[in-house]
């Protein structure tokens, strides 16, 4: 069973999506007013007029503000996804292309960023890989090669559960390259103390829709792109345009503006990450108090993925698994098995990012639970 995303009619879903994902029921009745207003939508205003102008500086000021981004980086809206970016990288900041960069492979992500970067740069790789190809902890920033132009990493492993839940302050001066497609507002980030050199963020987990990147790059970095990379790509070329070098994607920018409005609203990134801790504290409790009925891969707590967490049921039996999934989905809970680019692997995924309540996780939270008391209780009277 993949796993449908609508739940029968006249349940509530209660998305826990590896994304695309929902955002926060708040967020949601705000986006649906901006086709109710008397005012032209966003989704149809000209990306030079006044009117959106006005929207794209509160935007970039909002995140500044709900990130405390320092007036250092440049804050950009891009198009490609990750994988962009997967090659945006290198060619940003790689200008003659043999130029070495040490790439942290701790996941699936990074490891497909550095298939990308081979062909713009000479990756150093740091890999934590296992021999039979899981991942389940993080390689060493020790002794990390000092020529590097920067230092990638992933911050949240989707995949494999893995999560910095605070950034190294390296020993080279090499500065930090990371994808926070997953992570990007759930937690604090010491821009300056870490030398963040670029950090970029799929809107489409959460803070936003698909179809829109926040690239947030420090100001030093620009100016020597290398003469391959397309401007839709180029930091600098975005940067001096002022986000306007071709059509932005207004909407997906308006969506991310009144997220950034929400989450201030709600007490900003420390109230996130409380939340995070509250919603992932739940189910991991469960997970290790179930006497192996539920397991998830990671056994450090201290890398555990606050956003997805992995889980296997009953040791991945699948006519258990797959009574667990309908009895779910029966009750809304949907987005726990879905397809990816790599198949359909052993573990299920509750993906817990902003748009997910603390109490909605206490709903998957007390399914699980009481899933676990009925198959015990069978199996006691068998």
């Amino acid at each position: 069973m993949i796993g449908s995303l609508l739940p029968p009619s006249g349940v509530t879903p209660l998305n826990f999506s590896p994304g695309p994902t929902s955002l926060a029921a708040e967020v949601q009745t705000s986006i649906k007013a901006l086709f109710d207003a008397e005012r032209m939508c966003s989704m149809y205003l000209s990306h030079r007029s006044p009117e959106f102008l006005d929207i794209l500086a509160n935007v970039v000021q909002r995140c500044r503000m709900a990130m405390n981004i320092p007036e250092q980086y440049e804050i950009l809206f891009m198009h490609g996804g990750g994988h962009g970016q997967f090659a945006a990288v290198p060619l940003n900041l790689c200008p003659k292309g043999d130029e070495k960069a040490t790439y942290l492979v701790n996941g699936t992500w990074s490891k497909r960023a550095l298939s990308d970067a081979s062909k713009y740069c000479r990756p150093i790789v740091v890999s934590s890989e296992n021999t039979d190809g899981t991942f389940t902890h993080n390689p060493s920033f020790e002794h990390l090669d000092p020529e590097s132009k920067y230092v990638y990493l992933c911050s949240n492993e989707t995949v494999n559960g893995i999560e910095l839940h605070q950034l190294p302050k390296l020993s080279i001066k090499a500065p930090l390259v990371i994808d926070a497609s997953s992570d990007f507002s759930t937690k604090p980030i010491d821009w300056l103390g870490s030398n963040v050199g670029v950090l970029y963020a799929c809107a489409s987990k959460n803070i936003g829709h698909p179809g829109l990147t926040l690239c947030v790059i420090r100001k030093d970095l620009l100016g020597t792109p290398s003469q391959l990379c397309p401007g839709v790509l180029c930091y600098t070329t975005n940067a001096r345009e002022g986000n306007l070098w071709n059509t932005i994607a207004t909407f997906n920018v308006e969506v991310v503006n009144i997220f950034m409005q929400w989450m201030i609203a709600q007490g900003g990134v420390h109230e996130m990450e409380r939340r995070a801790i509250a919603k992932s504290s739940m189910l991991y409790d469960l997970i290790d108090k179930s006497e192996g009925f539920y397991s998830t891969p990671i056994a450090d707590p201290s890398i555990r993925s606050r956003m997805n967490i992995p889980f296997d049921v009953a040791g991945g039996d699948e006519e258990t698994t797959r009574d667990f999934l309908i009895q779910g989905w029966e009750q809304g809970i949907v987005g726990l098995r879905t397809l990816t680019p790599f198949g359909v692997g052993k573990y299920l995924r509750a993906s817990l990012y902003n748009g997910v309540s603390v109490h909605q996780a206490k709903v998957l939270a007390d399914f699980m639970a009481g899933f676990l008391k009925t198959y015990r209780t069978k199996d006691s009277a068998a």
